[in-house]
């Protein structure tokens, strides 16, 4: 299933009927007239914008702007993490099993290890800070959960491109030079066993 046409279906589903009338009212200037008048829901309204190329997965401003114009700020949101967070990575795009294996045990040191400056780490990794926000509001009180939550999220933003060494090189920009030689120590025979 198409994740962009989900996103919109859901979209469709939360509209109330004045919402879709004035939604329909700002597409006045963009789709004919009559077209307009036989639409009867959100889905259908999405439908011809999606024939008309005036939105698509990659070209989302004008829903945001119509989410916008409706006071439906709870879309826009939803719409803003959707291109946020982009596709699912195709599984040409996951590390080796190799780099698994060596990521696991490095996210493992990594846990064990940093504490309460885990964010630092993170956003020297490239992780949003929305995606950070989430991932504390879904495990409260729980550090260590977050931290390793945030860790998965960086290998799913990275796919292939996520490598042990930037986890090194982000523990020491971190100043976590102590995590940073642990998890070296941890890896150090992982990588001999494969040579």
């Amino acid at each position: 299933m198409d994740p962009f046409l989900a996103l919109l279906h859901s979209f469709s589903s939360s509209l109330s009927d004045g919402e879709l009338a004035s939604l329909k009212f700002l597409c006045r200037g963009r789709i004919g007239k009559r077209k307009l008048e036989s639409v009867q829901s959100g889905a259908e309204l999405f439908t011809i914008l999606l024939e008309q190329q005036l939105i698509a997965r990659d070209k989302v401003s004008f829903l945001e702007a119509l989410l916008e114009s409706v006071k439906r700020e709870d879309l826009v949101s939803q719409l803003k993490q959707f291109v946020e967070e982009g596709e699912v990575k195709a599984p040409d795009d996951q590390p080796d099993v190799h780099e698994k294996r060596l990521q696991k045990a490095a996210i493992e040191v990594i846990c064990e290890n940093v504490g309460r400056d885990w964010k630092m780490l993170i956003r020297k990794l490239g992780v949003s800070e929305v995606k950070m926000d989430r991932i504390v509001a879904a495990n409260p009180l729980n550090l260590h959960e977050q931290l390793t939550q945030s860790l998965r999220e960086w290998q799913k933003w990275k796919g292939k491109d996520a490598k042990v060494t930037d986890l090194i090189k982000a523990l020491r920009g971190c100043n976590m030079n102590l995590v940073a030689d642990k998890v070296e120590e941890k890896l150090l025979p992982l990588s001999i066993g494969t040579r």
